[in-house]
């Protein structure tokens, strides 16, 4: 089996980072655009899709700046991550997220967290 490596991408939000945080971080923000389902309980993230569950955990998070997941199947050492940036020179919202994937799979991966994107994104009302 290939090493997975990290990848980021990069997206402009038009909205406050306090509002993409709780889209982020909180089960019912997440469930909007990322989930079909997902409960919390002590740190522990049960994310559902079409009946199938997967758990992730928190690793860390600072309020209103990041939030990094791991989820329980994969090696110690992976994660993904959402961070939320200010451009300096446009004073726009990014939203960073990092994940792994092996390197045959980072444009799937790409396509699919751009897809998922696209509906916060709808959600935001961007």
């Amino acid at each position: 089996m290939s090493k997975k490596q990290l990848f980021t991408l990069e997206y402009s939000v038009r909205c406050s980072p306090t509002i993409l945080y709780d889209f982020l971080s909180t089960p019912a923000g997440l469930q909007e655009w990322f989930a079909d389902q997902v409960d919390e309980r002590e740190g522990l993230f049960s994310f559902s899709w079409n009946g199938t569950v997967d758990r992730a955990e928190v690793l860390e998070k600072e309020e209103g700046k990041f939030i990094r997941y791991h989820w329980l199947h994969q090696p110690d050492n992976e994660y993904f991550e959402f961070s939320i940036e200010k451009s300096e020179v446009t004073n726009q919202t990014i939203l960073v997220i990092k994940d792994f994937a092996e390197k045959a799979e980072i444009k799937d991966q790409t396509q699919l967290w751009d897809y998922q994107v696209k509906d916060l994104l709808h959600r935001l009302g961007n």
